[in-house]
């Protein structure tokens, strides 16, 4: 987060200055949902494919809470924060590409397209050893598009069944709110402009049973 003075004095400056920090929210939990995909197998052991998927996240939320102090003069300037961070759900369109060590192992690469929900929440509080001075807050909600890319491993254990085991990396871009820190009363003003930024991004590993339906084709016991 950055901060910027709007009005003269040294102590305005100060406390824009005691309104800087980075603040490493991170989201950790559990995701859960459904995927559907095409697969064609060429060339005895190469495969190649299209999957899409949607999954919920069952997560706490990433959130962080710091204290900044700036000495000016005889008096030091506090800055309070609370930043809240959250991904709602997580999607991704992806191709990949396979080789079958085994006719029933199979490892992978895949990348392609991602989306998800995402939601910031920062607020902070500013005061002195002397007094109260001002607060500010910024939130936001959307569906941001990015990019994910991976490999994983999938295993065909029973006739038109597999396991698999996969990776993922993903990123939905940098989001930032700009927002202005509001003196309280007595002093009511806007006294500085300050801007947040926020990366979306993390690993995902994350297992999955599929069920293939083999259309167009007799099913082959344990083989893709």
């Amino acid at each position: 987060m950055t901060s910027a003075p709007l009005l003269p004095g040294a102590g305005i400056f100060t406390w824009a200055l005691s309104a800087n920090a980075g603040l490493p929210a991170q989201n950790n939990g559990f995701i859960g949902g459904g995927q559907a995909g095409y697969n064609w197998q060429f060339a005895r052991n190469f495969l190649v494919g299209v999957e899409a998927d949607i999954q919920g996240v069952a997560a706490s939320g990433g959130s962080q809470t710091a204290l900044t102090a700036v000495p000016f003069a005889a008096t030091v300037f506090f800055t309070t924060y609370d930043a809240r961070r959250n991904l709602d759900y997580l999607g991704t369109v992806r191709g990949r590409v396979g080789f079958l060590f085994t006719p029933t192992l199979l490892i992978y690469g895949t990348g392609g397209l991602a989306y998800g929900g995402i939601r910031n929440d920062l607020g902070l509080f500013q005061f002195s050893t002397t007094a109260p001075f001002g607060v500010g807050a910024s939130s936001s909600s959307d569906t941001r598009v990015g990019w994910t890319a991976g490999g994983g491993l999938e295993w065909m254990f029973w006739p038109n069944w597999s396991a698999k085991v996969e990776y993922l990396y993903y990123d939905l871009g940098r989001v930032t709110n700009a927002f202005a820190l509001i003196r309280v009363p007595p002093g009511f003003g806007l006294y500085a402009a300050t801007q947040s930024a926020d990366r979306f991004n993390g690993n995902i590993v994350r297992a999955g049973i599929n069920y293939h339906f083999n259309w167009g084709a007799a099913p082959i016991l344990a083989s893709y």
